[in-house]
């Protein structure tokens, strides 16, 4: 394994990073497609083994559970000052006043939980799951800043939002002299690009890494377009899948996954590889988050770092993407409910 910096840091992580919402138990959050610390502990372990130390996780993954099984994995199998603990908050974890959102209240809260959790004295990379329109940013941003002069957090991070929500955040930090963001964790992949345009651009600029969940667009880039919405994570995600990657564009990504497909073909290799490739190749791009659920995802994950793509191929792959809606800001409450009440029991990734 050949280890990269988390943007302009000097934080050395996996070029490849395993996202944990898919170790839960399942009574806790998700039934369908939730793995339990029976058959998560063997994926984790192979993960280190294979060089992975970058691990991502979020404290409403089921409802907890997600962090307390990779803490207690990370424990047993790995080396706590090489290994990568990133997590998240922002969403939901209790009922009634104060279980949500980005106040210093939940901030110095919610840390303490993960932490517990975790089973660690740190976490390596804490980051907002959404901005929090209902708490001013220098609120959440001076909070953050404390955490890492307290110790109990490394570095921070941020996720999906609007290009000029992050831009001024960086800037407060700036202004303030708070410990700034080194990362953005954004939905980037071949079916949805929008990132391209001002997140991305602006993360160049700044220094920022990206670390990219749903690298392989809930498995549609893995398989030929008869079967691109045959996983149980696409099947059960419902109107949330719909506002990732619309019908309306239903051409467009039929032609790139054939795509993705007669590269993949022309190398020998699988599809996974040939998606996961395709966004090495991006300057910005730090490590995609792959939620594998098998020793074969992961191994998949790890041989996409020896493929190397053509610029012929790089612009095949390139050239049926059409322009669509860019839902990353979505974080107002008003909007996640909405889309809540239509899928039961979702969680934003």
């Amino acid at each position: 394994m050949r280890y990269i910096k988390l943007g302009t840091t000097g934080l050395d992580v996996s070029p490849v990073a395993i996202g944990a919402m898919s170790y839960g138990e399942p009574d806790r959050g998700h039934p369908v497609w939730s793995q339990g610390e029976q058959d998560a502990r063997p994926l984790i372990k192979h993960a280190l083994e294979a060089g992975i130390n970058f691990f991502d996780t979020a404290n409403i993954y089921s409802n907890g559970s997600s962090e307390e099984i990779l803490g207690r994995a990370l424990q047993d199998f790995a080396d706590r000052d090489a290994v990568v603990i990133a997590t998240k908050l922002r969403h939901p974890t209790r009922l009634g006043p104060n279980g949500r959102g980005l106040s210093r209240k939940v901030i110095m809260t919610e840390v303490d939980h993960s932490l517990r959790r975790l089973g660690t004295d740190y976490i390596d990379l804490y980051q907002v799951h959404r901005n929090d329109h209902s708490t001013p940013w220098e609120e959440t941003l001076e909070a953050l800043s404390d955490l890492v002069k307290a110790g109990k957090v490394r570095y921070l991070g941020a996720s999906s939002m609007h290009a000029w929500e992050f831009a001024k955040a960086l800037r407060l930090q700036r202004q303030n002299g708070w410990v700034r963001f080194v990362s953005m964790q954004d939905h980037y992949n071949l079916l949805a690009r929008e990132e391209e345009r001002e997140m991305h651009p602006l993360c160049l600029d700044e220094g920022v890494g990206t670390i990219i969940w749903s690298p392989l667009a809930r498995g549609r880039l893995t398989r030929a377009w008869d079967d691109a919405r045959s996983t149980v994570r696409s099947e059960t995600d419902g109107a949330y899948a719909d506002l990732l990657y619309s019908p309306a564009e239903e051409a467009s990504n039929h032609a790139i996954v054939d795509a993705v497909g007669k590269v993949a073909a022309a190398h020998g290799v699988s599809r996974a590889r040939i998606a996961l490739a395709w966004l090495r190749h991006q300057p910005v791009v730090t490590a995609p988050l792959v939620g594998a659920g098998s020793i074969l995802q992961i191994d998949d994950a790890v041989a996409s770092l020896d493929v190397e793509l053509t610029d012929d191929e790089l612009r095949a792959l390139e050239a049926p993407y059409t322009p669509r809606y860019d839902w990353q800001g979505v974080s107002d409450e008003a909007e996640m409910e909405a889309i809540r009440q239509r899928v039961p029991g979702m969680a934003l990734a």
